[in-house]
């Protein structure tokens, strides 16, 4: 692990919009998702906040958050959102759209703008942990900056 905090388009921002937030590195590994981030860093994985880029049946983009331990149900996810059905993108789609590695995917700063929603209890939660556009680098932030930065829409699609 480089110990030197990266420069994103994300923490770019951030600091531009003058928000409070604390600066996070880990081990990256690959597919380890938000478990290993939370056990890296000692965090509950419930406010490890998973960026995932989305696409409607129209292939239009979305960038959908959630709990690190929990699943997005995609058919709660269109439903919610009024679409016929919600996909991943493909890797190399998904970095398209959003600028960002697939693993270092952030809601700031996103090349493309896309609709985010969120899954509605992480509003509900003290502070979240979110990628902040690099592998391995997290950013500690409170909810009310998420919403004024990247205005998601709560939605309940976590999986039952």
């Amino acid at each position: 692990m480089s110990n030197k905090i990266p420069s994103t388009p994300a923490n770019r921002l951030l600091r531009a919009q003058k928000v409070s937030f604390t600066e996070h590195l880990y081990d990256y590994v690959e597919h380890g998702g938000t478990e290993v981030a939370a056990q890296a860093l000692g965090l509950p994985e419930h406010a490890v906040i998973k960026t995932l880029v989305l696409e409607d049946e129209r292939h239009a983009p979305l960038i959908m958050l959630m709990h690190g331990d929990r699943v997005v149900s995609l058919k709660n996810l269109a439903r919610a959102i009024g679409c016929k059905h919600v996909e991943p993108c493909k890797p190399e789609v998904a970095e398209r759209h959003s600028g960002y590695r697939v693993g270092g995917t952030s809601p700031f700063g996103t090349r493309k703008r896309m609709p985010v929603y969120v899954e509605a209890s992480v509003m509900g939660l003290e502070k979240i942990w979110i990628n902040g556009g690099s592998r391995g680098y997290l950013v500690g932030i409170a909810p009310a900056d998420l919403q004024q930065l990247a205005a998601p829409t709560p939605v309940d699609a976590a999986q039952a």
